[in-house]
């Protein structure tokens, strides 16, 4: 595997990390804040695919920042 290649790989998975990391953040604690009485759920209550739904478009975010940031080029220019 190329150089390119491995970058690529490492933007995608730290991508999805952090997706997965702020999505639990902002349903076990964004949540409770704007709705007091919603204190203590859970991905299982929330819901597996709305958690997908809510998870996706934030690691998108991060696949175009850290593309820009490593030079990987997976978005086209």
């Amino acid at each position: 595997m190329g150089s390119l290649t491995v970058r690529r790989l490492i933007v995608w998975a730290v991508s999805t990390v952090l997706g997965f990391i702020v999505s639990w953040l902002i349903i076990t604690i964004g949540f409770p804040i704007i709705l007091p009485s919603a204190h203590g759920v859970t991905i299982e209550q929330y819901g597996i695919m709305y958690f997908l739904v809510t998870m996706i478009p934030l690691v998108l975010v991060f696949v175009i920042w850290l593309d820009a940031l490593l030079g990987t080029k997976i978005l086209p220019d």
